[in-house]
């Protein structure tokens, strides 16, 4: 009998064994510095290599979500993308809002408004004259589709298009309660620009030479122009080169400049 219990409980230990997840190689390292990699909506074309890439290696990104046009013909925030975003979020990764109709702001006026033009919805191309409320309520339309297609909310972040802002743009955003997220010089990947004049390679090079600790990397999930795309050439070389150079990734959920939005985020919600 007492063989038997022996045999029995070698089994289950191997079998308890056999269920531990293992931990990424760089998990059990010490970092030698952080990277912040962020993703914008776009033509979603990479959207699938994109995440598939993530989770290979076990990593987790902040995701600025806009409601683009697809390669597929749908839009971004469409209910033919709530798998994909599910999934996103079962992982783990952190969100933010991108605008709605990815609105680019034009300029100041007085009275704290903003000359803005949509790309896309009922208003797109058109220059319109919006209020700080309008324009929260344009970055809290994302946030109300993201409860739809996943049940939960955005994290407090924000990405205006293009990264372009005015002072009063600035101001609305916060008033709104969102820190807004740039990116780092050496985070710009490059993938808006002409393939033809930009090779990847270089693309490539530049950002596992330039990125350093703290640097907040911007890409998006597909861009039309790109003819040569992006992600497919560089985001897996860029990420093992960074591994082997000792970095670590996280979400803006860990990095210091936002860690103090999330804890008052945390203290209002109780």
């Amino acid at each position: 009998m007492r063989r038997q219990l022996a045999r029995l409980s070698g089994t289950v230990l191997v079998v308890a064994l056999a269920c531990v997840p293992l931990l990424p190689a760089q998990a059990a390292a010490d970092c030698k510095g952080t990277i912040y990699l962020t993703f914008d909506t776009g033509s979603q074309s990479q959207a699938e290599f994109i995440a598939d890439t993530l989770k290979r290696h076990h990593i987790k990104a902040t995701f600025f979500l806009a409601n683009e046009k697809t390669v597929r013909g749908d839009y971004s925030l469409d209910p033919s993308w709530a798998a994909y975003w599910k999934a996103r979020v079962a992982e783990g990764h952190a969100f933010g809002t991108h605008t709605f109709d990815h609105v680019y702001v034009q300029r100041d006026l007085p009275g704290g408004r903003m000359q803005m033009k949509p790309q896309f919805g009922a208003h797109a191309g058109q220059t319109l004259t919006w209020s700080a409320q309008q324009y929260c309520e344009e970055m809290q339309r994302v946030d109300h589709r993201f409860v739809e297609l996943t049940g939960h909310h955005l994290d407090p972040l924000w990405r205006a298009p293009g990264g372009r802002l005015t002072p009063n743009l600035r101001a609305a955003g916060a008033a709104c309660g969102y820190a807004h997220v740039g990116w780092s010089a050496a985070g710009f990947s490059g993938d808006e620009l002409s393939s033809e004049k930009v090779s990847n390679p270089v693309l490539l090079k530049r950002a596992l030479d330039g990125l350093r600790d703290g640097d907040i990397v911007m890409a998006h999930l597909g861009i039309w122009s790109r003819k040569d795309p992006w992600a497919p050439a560089v985001l897996e070389p860029l990420i093992s080169g960074l591994e082997r150079k000792g970095f670590c990734f996280a979400t803006l959920r860990e990095h210091p400049d936002y860690r103090a939005v999330f804890a008052r985020t945390r203290k209002v919600g109780g």
